[in-house]
């Protein structure tokens, strides 16, 4: 019989690592977006995450909050243990799919039309204004697009998860932990499940952001009809 577990801690993982990910983000975005020096610098080292092995970012996370860490021993302090929690799996999901969130964000606020920012800012309002009344409203399908893949990102998250979180059924085993799991076992039954259902909840999540997009941009070629003449 097949435990259902890895399911609901993979959606519930992915669920609070995206919500992480879309606020930390979209105001990482807005920061390399405004300064001016050690734009590349940063960048880089917020993009670094989506171009190391998985296995290298939980290695990473294992040094910064296991339990001979400064962190570690804070939080040991404190009676907690983040290594191999709950909580870990949701670490390395944000890690991981930080850099898509980030990436696709600062792409859209690049794009976006300077003059509309610069009247904005000839008509004396404020930054914080021009960025949830002009910015966030106009870069919409960027930021969109980019929840979409942090969350399939999220969702099949696998090296950095086993590293620091580790396998522990019912507490820490995702869906891709899981079809690990029963590969080692040797139950293919098992496998192909949990293979066949993260392929299908990811094609179904990006086949509905193709079609929303697509809906968006036809309506806005759409001319209203005029009142006669």
């Amino acid at each position: 019989m097949i435990d259902y577990s890895p399911l609901f801690i993979s959606v519930k993982t992915s669920c609070i690592a995206t919500i992480i990910a879309f606020f930390t983000g979209i105001y990482a975005a807005y920061i390399i977006v405004k300064i001016k020096r050690f734009k590349g610098i940063l960048d880089a080292i917020l993009t670094l995450p989506l171009v190391l092995p998985p296995t290298v970012v939980g290695f990473l996370l294992l040094i910064a909050f296991g339990k001979n860490s400064i962190i570690g021993q804070l939080l040991l302090k404190m009676g907690y243990s983040l290594v191999f929690s709950w909580e870990a799996t949701v670490l390395a999901a944000v890690v991981v799919s930080f850099p898509l969130m980030y990436r696709t964000t600062r792409g859209a606020f690049e794009q976006l039309d300077k003059n509309i920012i610069y009247a904005a800012q000839t008509l004396g309002i404020s930054e914080w204004k021009i960025f949830w009344h002009i910015m966030l409203p106009n870069t919409r399908h960027g930021l969109i697009a980019g929840v979409i893949l942090t969350f399939t990102r999220a969702l099949g998250e696998f090296g950095a998860t086993i590293m620091v979180a580790g396998n522990i059924p019912k507490v820490t085993q995702t869906i891709s932990t899981a079809i690990y799991s029963a590969v080692q076992a040797g139950d293919n039954t098992a496998a192909v499940f949990w293979v066949g259902i993260i392929i299908s909840f990811s094609f179904i999540v990006i086949v509905l952001m193709n079609f929303w997009l697509k809906y968006n941009e036809d309506s806005k070629m759409k001319v209203p009809a005029g009142n006669g003449g």
